[in-house]
């Protein structure tokens, strides 16, 4: 089978891979180097703490192949706690947590709610005297997104894969195909995981979908005490373990970005504001080393659009902040349905025309069941 697979972010780098391994004829394509784009700028969070039973799955299988690929090539696995909490007064997600965690439990999760006294005795540089409700999984960690990236596409190469960087390609559905140059090529399939761009991409060859690019902030400092993977859902903002420092970040902007003209560099209310809530919480006057914007993607329903859109046309992307940390699942998922398997049937692409209408919504947010 001849499949193309647009774009070499993690998602797009590990479904060449999967479909390569399996004995497809594939070429990976992207427009600039392979994870140069959102997954080169994503917070490398993983962690497989989720409510919905899909999401539990996907994330469980993600979990498992990055620690399955750790130590090959310069990417790593570093394991670390993922605690996230709701401050006192926050009612609405202090319930939220306190509904979540079981459900959690129920899938197999590996999480536990926690009182604030446990937290401190265990990271006293984190600030608890606020805390309403928390919890912690031990199943998670820390990862460097590019250099996954980087592995995946490479492993691609040695199952056979063509690796195309530098590369600008259009689409056409009659038949499948691809555009190089003003050259067109015929493929069985096509796979379109081009991150903040499918939208464009797929517009361009006459397919809507139900995406919108919005841009997240995140900074790095040069030290930071000794803290798990934090998410202050109250603040709205996570932190994490970083070398030597610590990566912070959110910094949602909830309106739709062009994803050819977008402010790359962070902005100095967003800086200001997660330097306060670093100094708040874990007692840290940061010092900013890097500070930069990202694209994420969201969807109507916040789920992700992965699978057959047109015949021989897949769409992957719409992840909402979760797509790096479930990358190795979702990948593996859109080749399996690019190989006639049935992907993950919650998140097809069908279940939208492309028309709607809604609004963008935090990825990280913690929400109560309606």
């Amino acid at each position: 089978m001849k499949v193309a697979v647009i774009g070499g972010g993690a998602v797009g780098a590990t479904a060449a891979y999967d479909l390569a391994d399996r004995g497809g004829d594939v070429t990976l394509f992207d427009r600039g180097d392979v994870g140069s784009g959102s997954t080169g700028r994503a917070a490398g969070i993983c962690y497989d703490a989720f409510a919905a039973d899909v999401d539990a799955r996907v994330a469980d299988r993600a979990v498992a192949r990055f620690r399955e690929f750790s130590g090959q090539g310069g990417f790593r696995f570093e394991e670390t706690p993922y605690v996230w909490f709701a401050r006192e007064g926050d009612e609405r997600r202090e319930r939220a947590i306190r509904e979540h965690v079981p459900r959690m439990q129920a899938n197999d999760r590996d999480v536990e709610l926690v009182n604030p006294a446990d937290l401190a005795a265990e990271w006293p540089a984190l600030r608890t005297d606020d805390v309403a409700a928390a919890a912690v999984t031990r199943d998670a960690g820390c990862v460097r997104p590019a250099a996954y990236a980087e592995l995946l596409a490479g492993k691609a190469e040695s199952a056979g894969a063509r690796v195309e960087t530098g590369t600008e390609v259009g689409v056409s559905t009659d038949p499948t195909g691809v555009t190089v140059g003003g050259d067109r090529r015929g493929f069985d399939a096509v796979l379109v995981a081009a991150g903040a761009h499918t939208k464009r991409v797929l517009a361009d060859a006459g397919v809507p979908v139900a995406l919108k690019p919005y841009r997240v902030q995140a900074l790095t400092t040069a030290d930071g005490p000794d803290v798990p993977l934090t998410y202050d859902a109250t603040g709205g903002f996570y932190l994490r373990p970083y070398g030597d420092g610590l990566l912070a970040g959110d910094g949602t902007e909830a309106v739709e970005s062009d994803p050819d003209d977008w402010k790359r560099d962070a902005d100095d209310w967003f800086v200001a504001d997660v330097r306060d809530g670093l100094a708040y919480r874990v007692g840290h006057d940061a010092e900013v080393t890097d500070a930069w914007a990202g694209l994420c993607t969201a969807t109507p329903d916040r789920d992700p659009l992965l699978g057959e859109i047109r015949d021989g046309l897949y769409v992957a992307a719409g992840w909402q902040g979760h797509g790096f940390m479930r990358s190795p699942a979702l990948g593996e998922a859109a080749a399996e349905a690019v190989l006639g398997g049935e992907g993950v049937p919650a998140f097809d692409p069908t279940r939208f025309t492309g028309d709607e209408e809604f609004d963008i919504v935090e990825g990280m947010a913690i929400e109560e069941s309606s």
